[in-house]
């Protein structure tokens, strides 16, 4: 059982085509901390998580998207679960940053078990990424 008082950290390595291109997104705008690098990798303190890009050629897939809440939402995708404040803060320097949008900011779930703020993009590979906060943080799990 997972000690709720303490969170670990998640490792996650996803491809990019470009490394300098998404290094240098991930390091301005989404302003991660860089970490150790190579050639073909790098790492970065992605709100204190250990986020990996390595090079892989570019590839002509599709990307897939399922329904939720009326939105198409990007699958594969990945993100942080943020405090409501800083999901709010964040996606505030996003959209002054000029991030393009799969699906805005809004409120998900609104009044239903639950409830969260939401927003995606893509990174300049690609990946999707998901940033989430809720209201309440009890329901992450809740049915």
């Amino acid at each position: 059982m997972v000690n709720p008082s303490y969170i670990s950290p998640f490792h996650l390595a996803i491809p990019v085509w470009n490394l300098e291109e998404c290094r240098v997104f991930y390091n301005t705008v989404l302003e991660c901390q860089e970490g150790r690098s190579s050639s073909h990798w790098v790492d970065f303190n992605l709100f204190g998580h250990q986020l990996v890009l390595h090079y892989k050629p570019k590839n002509n897939d599709q990307n897939h998207h399922n329904e939720v809440d009326g939105k198409h939402v990007p699958v594969p995708h990945f993100g942080v679960v943020l405090p409501w404040q800083t999901f709010h803060d964040f996606s505030e320097k996003l959209k002054n940053k000029g991030v393009d949008f799969v699906i805005e900011p809004y409120l998900r779930f609104e009044g239903e078990v639950g409830e969260q703020a939401t927003l995606f993009f893509l990174d300049p590979s690609g990946n999707a990424l998901e940033f989430k906060a809720f209201k309440n943080p009890d329901q992450l799990f809740a049915k």
